[in-house]
Protein backbone atom coordinates (compact mmCIF):
# COMPACT_ATOMS: atom_id res chain seq x y z
CA UNK A 1 0.00 0.00 0.00
CA UNK A 2 2.86 2.35 0.84
CA UNK A 3 4.40 1.71 -2.58
CA UNK A 4 1.11 2.54 -4.29
CA UNK A 5 0.74 5.72 -2.26
CA UNK A 6 4.32 6.73 -3.06
CA UNK A 7 3.79 6.04 -6.76
CA UNK A 8 0.59 8.10 -6.81
CA UNK A 9 2.34 10.97 -5.00
CA UNK A 10 5.25 10.85 -7.44
CA UNK A 11 2.91 10.97 -10.45
CA UNK A 12 0.91 13.84 -8.91
CA UNK A 13 4.09 15.78 -8.19
CA UNK A 14 5.35 15.25 -11.74
CA UNK A 15 2.05 16.44 -13.21
CA UNK A 16 2.11 19.52 -10.97
CA UNK A 17 5.67 20.31 -11.98
CA UNK A 18 4.74 20.09 -15.67
CA UNK A 19 1.63 22.23 -15.20
CA UNK A 20 3.72 24.93 -13.51
CA UNK A 21 6.54 24.95 -16.05
CA UNK A 22 8.03 28.41 -16.66
CA UNK A 23 7.83 28.01 -20.44
CA UNK A 24 6.03 26.10 -23.17
CA UNK A 25 7.88 25.42 -26.43
CA UNK A 26 6.50 24.48 -29.84
CA UNK A 27 9.08 22.79 -32.04
CA UNK A 28 8.81 22.49 -35.81
CA UNK A 29 10.88 21.90 -38.92
CA UNK A 30 14.42 20.71 -39.55
CA UNK A 31 17.74 22.45 -40.01
CA UNK A 32 19.78 24.89 -37.97
CA UNK A 33 17.78 25.87 -34.86
CA UNK A 34 16.17 29.24 -34.20
CA UNK A 35 14.70 30.08 -30.80
CA UNK A 36 11.87 32.64 -31.03
CA UNK A 37 11.12 34.60 -27.85
CA UNK A 38 8.05 36.88 -27.69
CA UNK A 39 7.58 39.92 -25.52
CA UNK A 40 5.71 40.47 -22.27
CA UNK A 41 2.14 39.02 -22.28
CA UNK A 42 2.67 37.99 -25.92
CA UNK A 43 2.08 34.40 -27.09
CA UNK A 44 4.70 32.63 -29.15
CA UNK A 45 2.26 32.66 -32.08
CA UNK A 46 3.20 36.30 -32.69
CA UNK A 47 6.16 34.84 -34.60
CA UNK A 48 4.09 32.58 -36.88
CA UNK A 49 4.16 34.85 -39.93
CA UNK A 50 7.87 35.55 -39.46
CA UNK A 51 8.57 31.81 -39.39
CA UNK A 52 6.46 31.28 -42.51
CA UNK A 53 8.56 33.91 -44.30
CA UNK A 54 11.98 32.53 -43.44
CA UNK A 55 14.21 31.86 -46.42
CA UNK A 56 15.66 28.39 -46.01
CA UNK A 57 15.00 25.42 -43.78
CA UNK A 58 15.21 25.79 -40.02
CA UNK A 59 14.21 23.97 -36.87
CA UNK A 60 12.13 26.53 -34.98
CA UNK A 61 11.51 26.56 -31.23
CA UNK A 62 8.75 29.02 -30.31
CA UNK A 63 8.28 29.95 -26.66
CA UNK A 64 5.33 31.09 -24.54
CA UNK A 65 5.62 32.08 -20.88
CA UNK A 66 3.93 30.97 -17.67
CA UNK A 67 1.01 33.18 -16.66
CA UNK A 68 0.35 34.23 -20.26
CA UNK A 69 -1.30 32.56 -23.26
CA UNK A 70 -3.42 30.39 -20.94
CA UNK A 71 -0.40 28.85 -19.19
CA UNK A 72 -0.40 28.23 -15.43
CA UNK A 73 1.41 30.98 -13.46
CA UNK A 74 4.59 30.25 -11.49
CA UNK A 75 4.56 33.09 -8.96
CA UNK A 76 7.52 35.31 -8.15
CA UNK A 77 10.26 35.86 -9.02
CA UNK A 78 9.05 35.38 -12.58
CA UNK A 79 11.77 36.40 -15.03
CA UNK A 80 14.65 34.43 -13.49
CA UNK A 81 12.98 30.99 -13.62
CA UNK A 82 12.06 31.58 -17.26
CA UNK A 83 15.65 32.50 -18.10
CA UNK A 84 17.03 29.50 -16.20
CA UNK A 85 14.58 27.09 -17.85
CA UNK A 86 15.45 28.42 -21.31
CA UNK A 87 19.14 27.81 -20.64
CA UNK A 88 18.31 24.28 -19.49
CA UNK A 89 16.14 23.73 -22.57
CA UNK A 90 18.91 24.69 -24.99
CA UNK A 91 21.29 22.28 -23.25
CA UNK A 92 18.74 19.46 -23.00
CA UNK A 93 17.86 19.76 -26.69
CA UNK A 94 21.57 19.96 -27.53
CA UNK A 95 20.95 23.02 -29.68
CA UNK A 96 24.10 24.21 -31.40
CA UNK A 97 24.69 26.81 -34.08
CA UNK A 98 21.62 28.41 -32.52
CA UNK A 99 20.15 31.78 -33.51
CA UNK A 100 18.06 33.47 -30.83
CA UNK A 101 15.48 36.05 -31.91
CA UNK A 102 13.68 38.04 -29.22
CA UNK A 103 11.13 40.84 -29.30
CA UNK A 104 10.92 43.32 -26.42
CA UNK A 105 11.31 41.32 -23.18
CA UNK A 106 12.18 38.37 -25.40
CA UNK A 107 15.22 40.41 -26.40
CA UNK A 108 16.27 40.61 -22.75
CA UNK A 109 16.01 36.83 -22.47
CA UNK A 110 17.90 36.45 -25.76
CA UNK A 111 20.67 38.67 -24.38
CA UNK A 112 20.89 36.58 -21.20
CA UNK A 113 21.02 33.36 -23.20
CA UNK A 114 23.71 34.60 -25.58
CA UNK A 115 25.86 35.65 -22.62
CA UNK A 116 25.31 32.43 -20.66
CA UNK A 117 25.46 29.78 -23.36
CA UNK A 118 28.73 30.62 -25.08
CA UNK A 119 29.33 28.54 -28.20
CA UNK A 120 25.73 27.24 -28.31
CA UNK A 121 24.53 30.62 -29.64
CA UNK A 122 26.03 31.85 -32.91
CA UNK A 123 23.34 34.35 -33.93
CA UNK A 124 21.41 37.04 -32.07
CA UNK A 125 18.60 39.31 -33.28
CA UNK A 126 16.98 41.77 -30.87
CA UNK A 127 13.71 43.33 -32.01
CA UNK A 128 12.82 46.63 -30.32
CA UNK A 129 14.38 45.50 -27.04
CA UNK A 130 16.36 47.52 -24.51
CA UNK A 131 18.78 46.07 -21.95
CA UNK A 132 17.57 48.49 -19.27
CA UNK A 133 13.98 49.58 -19.78
CA UNK A 134 13.96 51.28 -16.38
CA UNK A 135 16.59 53.82 -17.43
CA UNK A 136 14.36 54.97 -20.30
CA UNK A 137 11.10 55.00 -18.34
CA UNK A 138 12.37 55.99 -14.89
CA UNK A 139 15.78 57.69 -15.33
CA UNK A 140 17.97 57.55 -12.25
CA UNK A 141 15.65 55.28 -10.26
CA UNK A 142 17.60 52.38 -8.68
CA UNK A 143 16.34 48.83 -9.05
CA UNK A 144 16.38 48.44 -5.26
CA UNK A 145 13.54 50.95 -4.95
CA UNK A 146 11.17 48.75 -6.97
CA UNK A 147 9.22 46.24 -4.88
CA UNK A 148 6.37 43.84 -5.56
CA UNK A 149 4.41 45.35 -2.69
CA UNK A 150 3.98 48.94 -3.85
CA UNK A 151 1.05 51.37 -4.13
CA UNK A 152 1.15 51.22 -7.94
CA UNK A 153 1.24 47.42 -8.06
CA UNK A 154 -1.55 47.14 -5.52
CA UNK A 155 -3.64 49.56 -7.55
CA UNK A 156 -3.08 47.46 -10.67
CA UNK A 157 -4.00 44.26 -8.83
CA UNK A 158 -7.22 45.80 -7.51
CA UNK A 159 -8.19 47.56 -10.75
CA UNK A 160 -11.69 46.57 -11.95
CA UNK A 161 -11.75 44.52 -15.14
CA UNK A 162 -13.38 47.29 -17.19
CA UNK A 163 -10.74 49.81 -16.17
CA UNK A 164 -7.96 47.30 -16.81
CA UNK A 165 -9.38 46.61 -20.27
CA UNK A 166 -9.36 50.32 -21.10
CA UNK A 167 -5.76 50.56 -19.94
CA UNK A 168 -4.80 47.54 -22.04
CA UNK A 169 -6.46 49.03 -25.12
CA UNK A 170 -4.66 52.34 -24.66
CA UNK A 171 -1.30 50.59 -24.27
CA UNK A 172 -1.93 48.45 -27.35
CA UNK A 173 -2.64 51.53 -29.48
CA UNK A 174 0.71 52.94 -28.38
CA UNK A 175 2.47 49.80 -29.60
CA UNK A 176 1.13 49.39 -33.14
CA UNK A 177 -0.16 51.47 -36.03
CA UNK A 178 -2.50 48.66 -37.06
CA UNK A 179 -5.93 49.28 -35.55
CA UNK A 180 -7.07 45.78 -36.45
CA UNK A 181 -4.42 44.34 -34.11
CA UNK A 182 -5.33 46.42 -31.06
CA UNK A 183 -8.14 44.23 -29.68
CA UNK A 184 -6.00 41.12 -30.00
CA UNK A 185 -3.02 42.70 -28.27
CA UNK A 186 -5.16 44.10 -25.47
CA UNK A 187 -6.70 40.64 -25.12
CA UNK A 188 -3.30 39.17 -24.30
CA UNK A 189 -3.03 41.45 -21.27
CA UNK A 190 -6.66 40.98 -20.23
CA UNK A 191 -6.33 37.19 -20.35
CA UNK A 192 -3.05 37.18 -18.45
CA UNK A 193 -2.79 36.11 -14.84
CA UNK A 194 -3.03 39.49 -13.11
CA UNK A 195 -0.28 38.85 -10.56
CA UNK A 196 2.06 37.65 -13.30
CA UNK A 197 1.25 40.79 -15.28
CA UNK A 198 1.93 43.12 -12.34
CA UNK A 199 4.86 41.42 -10.63
CA UNK A 200 6.44 40.22 -13.86
CA UNK A 201 6.57 43.82 -15.06
CA UNK A 202 8.34 44.75 -11.83
CA UNK A 203 10.94 42.09 -12.63
CA UNK A 204 11.47 43.67 -16.05
CA UNK A 205 11.87 47.17 -14.63
CA UNK A 206 14.53 45.89 -12.24
CA UNK A 207 16.59 44.39 -15.07
CA UNK A 208 19.81 46.01 -16.22
CA UNK A 209 21.61 43.88 -18.78
CA UNK A 210 23.96 46.61 -19.98
CA UNK A 211 26.96 45.07 -18.14
CA UNK A 212 26.00 41.64 -19.53
CA UNK A 213 26.47 42.92 -23.09
CA UNK A 214 30.24 42.88 -22.57
CA UNK A 215 30.08 39.07 -22.51
CA UNK A 216 28.55 38.82 -26.01
CA UNK A 217 30.96 38.69 -28.94
CA UNK A 218 28.73 37.25 -31.69
CA UNK A 219 27.41 39.43 -34.49
CA UNK A 220 24.17 40.96 -33.24
CA UNK A 221 21.41 42.60 -35.26
CA UNK A 222 19.37 45.19 -33.35
CA UNK A 223 16.09 46.12 -35.02
CA UNK A 224 14.15 49.08 -33.68
CA UNK A 225 11.02 51.08 -34.32
CA UNK A 226 11.17 54.80 -35.05
CA UNK A 227 8.32 55.87 -32.77
CA UNK A 228 8.17 58.64 -31.64
CA UNK A 229 11.09 59.88 -33.81
CA UNK A 230 13.96 58.21 -35.65
CA UNK A 231 16.54 60.51 -34.06
CA UNK A 232 15.36 59.82 -30.52
CA UNK A 233 15.26 56.06 -31.08
CA UNK A 234 18.68 55.97 -32.73
CA UNK A 235 20.22 57.79 -29.77
CA UNK A 236 18.48 55.50 -27.28
CA UNK A 237 19.67 52.28 -28.94
CA UNK A 238 23.23 53.54 -29.37
CA UNK A 239 23.41 54.61 -25.72
CA UNK A 240 21.84 51.46 -24.28
CA UNK A 241 23.96 49.11 -26.39
CA UNK A 242 27.29 50.90 -25.92
CA UNK A 243 28.80 47.80 -24.27
CA UNK A 244 27.89 45.56 -27.23
CA UNK A 245 30.77 45.76 -29.68
CA UNK A 246 29.77 43.55 -32.63
CA UNK A 247 26.40 45.06 -33.54
CA UNK A 248 24.35 46.57 -36.32
CA UNK A 249 21.41 48.85 -35.52
CA UNK A 250 18.66 49.17 -38.12
CA UNK A 251 15.41 51.12 -37.65
CA UNK A 252 12.03 50.55 -39.29
CA UNK A 253 10.31 53.71 -40.51
CA UNK A 254 6.66 54.32 -39.63
CA UNK A 255 6.62 51.63 -36.96
CA UNK A 256 5.77 51.36 -33.32
CA UNK A 257 6.86 48.60 -30.93
CA UNK A 258 5.34 45.63 -32.79
CA UNK A 259 7.42 45.82 -35.93
CA UNK A 260 6.08 42.43 -37.05
CA UNK A 261 2.67 44.11 -37.41
CA UNK A 262 3.66 47.57 -38.65
CA UNK A 263 6.50 46.69 -41.05
CA UNK A 264 6.39 42.91 -41.52
CA UNK A 265 8.10 42.76 -44.93
CA UNK A 266 10.95 44.93 -43.67
CA UNK A 267 11.33 42.65 -40.65
CA UNK A 268 11.39 39.48 -42.75
CA UNK A 269 14.00 41.01 -45.06
CA UNK A 270 16.23 42.06 -42.18
CA UNK A 271 16.04 38.67 -40.48
CA UNK A 272 16.63 36.71 -43.69
CA UNK A 273 19.59 38.87 -44.69
CA UNK A 274 21.15 38.35 -41.28
CA UNK A 275 20.59 34.58 -41.33
CA UNK A 276 22.18 34.33 -44.78
CA UNK A 277 25.21 36.43 -43.86
CA UNK A 278 25.68 34.68 -40.51
CA UNK A 279 25.31 31.12 -41.82
CA UNK A 280 27.97 28.72 -40.63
Amino acid sequence: MKKITFLFSAILFAQLAISQAPIQVEKSGEGNPILFLPGFTTPGSVWNETIENLNGTFETHTVSYAGFNGLVPIGTPWYAPIKDRLIEYVKEEKLTNLTVIGHSMGGNLATDLAAALGDHVTGLILVDALPCMRELMMPGVPASSLQYDSPYNNQMLDMPNDAFKNTALMMARNMTNQEDKVEMMAGWSIAADRKTYVYGYTDLLKLDLRPTLENIQIKTLILGATFPTREMCQQTFEKQYTNLTNKTISLADDSKHFIMFDQPEWLYSQINSYLTSNAQ
